[in-house]
């Protein structure tokens, strides 16, 4: 093993926080200012381990007689032997010892869309978001036209899409390095539109073709879109994660369907949402045959029937008989 060593100090995530280079072998590290890597950790002794070979011409960290020690994937340790992948934490500080000749990773294909940053899909989140808030607005106003209600709808998603993507965007800058907040704001538009389009589409094909189900399973529907929306936020933040991240948001929708079906099962005693449909479209859409009164009453009347039965009593028997 040749060097000149490189000491790695990590963040939690992994990631590499600081590098430094060391030419030769003995390395001692602590907080100490004859050191020859400073860590400055009010955990780490004065004098704390040192890095040398050992018989065998193996990289060894010894500890130098330390109150905290050395720490190797929950166990302290009085010396341990280093490959360039361990990782030791002296005190509050991961660290890792890599020689320069340690092999990296073949470098990752950059599949960014690099011109589709900063302000040009922040400003096409925030147009989607704005028309979502609008539409919503408009689609269920059943008051005379108020200016005032449409900037108050629109101030307000506006002001919750910025909270969230905020916090995503913090989180990008912690454990991506760039906060990418106009990438949050295009994927937070793009999610509820989703909603919209998938709730509105759902309404009409159950209307259309008199599919209830459409409407009493819709939250399941959005439950998915959420999801999905988690994921992408996820992959702005770390893609080289995706395949985690597809089951993240796998058991997240899977988990938001169970509460749903439980929650409807306790209020209502059923599993749908609705009891029944209560979409009312222009009636031009409607695509399945329309349902006579004499029609429902024969169906009423066999719901009556099979009532009679199930009590024991003859069919049209009245109650005032007994």
């Amino acid at each position: 093993m040749r060097g000149p060593w490189f000491v790695e100090t990590l963040a939690r995530n992994g990631d590499v926080l600081q590098r430094h280079c060391v030419e030769a072998l003995p390395i001692r590290l602590g907080r100490g200012y004859d050191n020859d890597v400073i860590l400055d950790d009010d955990h780490v002794a004065a004098s704390h381990a040192h890095i040398g070979l050992d018989a065998a011409g193996r990289l060894l960290l010894r500890d130098l007689g330390s109150r905290n020690g050395i720490v190797v994937r929950g166990r302290r340790l009085p010396e341990v032997v280093l490959s360039g992948d361990t990782v030791v934490r002296i005190g509050h500080t991961s660290l890792r010892v890599r020689a320069a000749g340690f092999p990296v990773a073949p470098e990752l294909e950059d599949r960014t869309l690099h011109r589709w940053e900063g302000a040009l899909p922040g400003a096409a989140g925030i147009l989607l978001v704005g028309a979502f808030a609008l539409f919503v607005r408009w689609i269920g106003d059943t008051q005379t036209f108020e200016f005032v209600r449409y900037v108050e709808a629109l101030a307000f998603a506006i002001g919750a899409a910025l909270l969230w993507s905020g916090a995503w965007a913090l989180a990008n800058r912690l454990f991506g390095r760039h906060a990418r907040l106009g990438r949050h704001l295009f994927v937070a538009g793009c999610g509820l539109v989703a909603l919209t389009a998938t709730a509105l589409l759902a309404a009409a094909i159950a209307y259309a073709f008199s599919f209830e189900a459409f409407t009493r399973y819709a939250s399941h529907a959005a439950t998915v879109l959420v999801a999905g929306t988690i994921y992408f936020h996820l992959c702005t933040v770390k893609p080289q994660n995706r395949r985690r991240y597809r089951w993240l948001a796998a058991g997240l929708a899977l988990l938001g369907s169970g509460l749903i079906l439980l929650f409807n099962l306790q209020r209502s005693g059923r599993l749908a949402d609705e009891l029944y449909m209560a979409v009312l479209l222009p009636p031009g859409i409607r695509v399945s045959r329309d349902h006579g009164i004499d029609e429902f009453m024969r169906e009423v009347d066999g719901m009556q029937e099979a009532l009679d039965r199930g009590r024991g009593r003859k069919p049209g028997e009245d109650e005032l008989d007994d």
